[in-house]
């Protein structure tokens, strides 16, 4: 089974990235960083979510990456489905940090319960078969909308979502061109996906 142990980012100031991200989120040995010049405009076509237990965790990890000079894409507030919030890192990667739960239980302790991938794909259903011949299984699917992989041992979870569709719910125009700054560890062998995605090995990863 294809597992994803770690995400990096490919950014323009890693010494900045990293002051970022180990005051915004302190995801530990899970999100990786290296130095990238690669041009990119737009939508990058992905969004990393951070689902926390609890509305308190929320502000305070949105809270934290605004403090840190992160941009603000949606407001943090409460929806149907619970209570979260959108922003773009200094780097240009966007975040969404989300709960399902309408009150809280404690203070805030800014635990991540889940990390999850969603990738912004032009075809659900093709970019699901591709995924499942990796050895992926499906957790949830809904048609040709979104489809949410098992994460078994995995430190980050896997799902995909129309383009259009995710750049909507981030708040964001679906248009965008050029690399998308991430890489995806965890394949036994490197592999890119039908809508360009990198994926690598542990290994490679690590020595980024």
């Amino acid at each position: 089974m294809t597992s994803i142990d770690t995400i990096t980012l490919e950014v323009a100031d890693t010494a900045a990235a990293e002051r970022f991200y180990a005051n915004a989120f302190g995801l530990d040995d899970r999100l990786r960083l290296r130095a990238s010049q690669e041009p990119t405009t737009g939508f990058r076509g992905c969004t990393l979510s951070l689902i926390v237990s609890q509305p308190a965790d929320v502000d305070a990890l949105v809270g934290a990456a605004l403090d840190g000079g992160a941009t603000e894409l949606k407001p943090v507030s409460k929806s149907f489905w619970g209570y979260g919030g959108v922003v773009r890192a200094p780097d240009g990667t966007i975040w969404k940090v989300a709960t399902s739960a309408k009150k809280n239980t404690g203070p805030a302790t800014r635990h991540v319960d889940d990390f999850v991938l969603l990738l912004g794909v032009a075809d659900v259903a093709a970019s699901k078969r591709f995924y499942v011949d990796r050895g992926l299984a499906v957790a949830k699917s809904f048609g040709r909308v979104y489809v949410e992989f098992e994460s078994g041992p995995s430190a980050v979870k896997l799902a995909l979502y129309r383009r259009r569709a995710l750049a909507k719910d981030a708040g964001v125009a679906p248009e965008g061109s050029g690399s998308h700054r991430i890489a995806v560890g965890g394949a036994a062998q490197p592999f890119t996906d039908p809508d360009g995605f990198a994926w690598e090995t542990t290994v490679l990863a690590d020595r980024s």
